[in-house]
């Protein structure tokens, strides 16, 4: 049986410890995942080579620039690849909407502006990484409403990379 005094050490390490993890508000965490299917067939569609600001391009066959494969748009190494949904509005100023597929790539290093899907403290997120000249990692919000705060990686926080973000998809209907 432990003495008093060494339990009484062991509960304010712990307070001490739980102190100084700050709440996360406003994280937004990442909660479904999907891998793209392996099975699927290359599906090549036309990619005309007027832009369109709104409206549809003519379907005229010269004006076709080259054909392209969704899959390999979107997708640079298939085994290191998933795609994550978004919740949560603390990207919107790069584009990335509640119920968009974020396309994630594990096998890509993160860099100081990379969008990437991170853990923090158990948690999953997607937020642009922001790289200090000492070291210090912060994750960026991109809504300019203000309603979300950078979070500062410290080192008592669990923090890790688990991919970069290189696309985006929605559906409107």
């Amino acid at each position: 049986m432990q003495t008093p005094t060494v339990e009484r050490s062991y509960i304010k390490d712990f307070l001490a410890s739980f102190t100084r993890k700050k709440p996360l508000i406003n994280l937004d965490p990442v909660i479904e995942f999907e891998r793209p299917k392996r099975d699927t067939l290359p599906v090549s569609l036309s990619l005309y080579a007027s832009k369109v600001s709104a409206g549809f391009p003519s379907p005229a066959e010269e004006h076709v620039e080259k054909r392209l494969d969704t899959n390999d748009y979107l997708v640079d190494q298939k085994e290191a690849t998933f795609f994550v949904t978004i919740q949560g509005q603390s990207m919107i100023d790069v584009g990335l909407l509640p119920g968009d597929k974020a396309v994630v790539d594990r096998s890509k290093t993160a860099k100081d502006g990379s969008i990437i899907l991170a853990v923090v403290n158990g948690e999953f997120t997607i937020k642009t990484l922001s790289c200090s000249k000492n070291g210090t990692a912060r994750l960026l919000p991109a809504n300019s409403t203000g309603a979300y705060l950078p979070i500062e990686i410290s080192e008592e926080m669990q923090f890790e990379v688990w991919g970069v973000v290189t696309g985006s998809f929605r559906r409107f209907e």
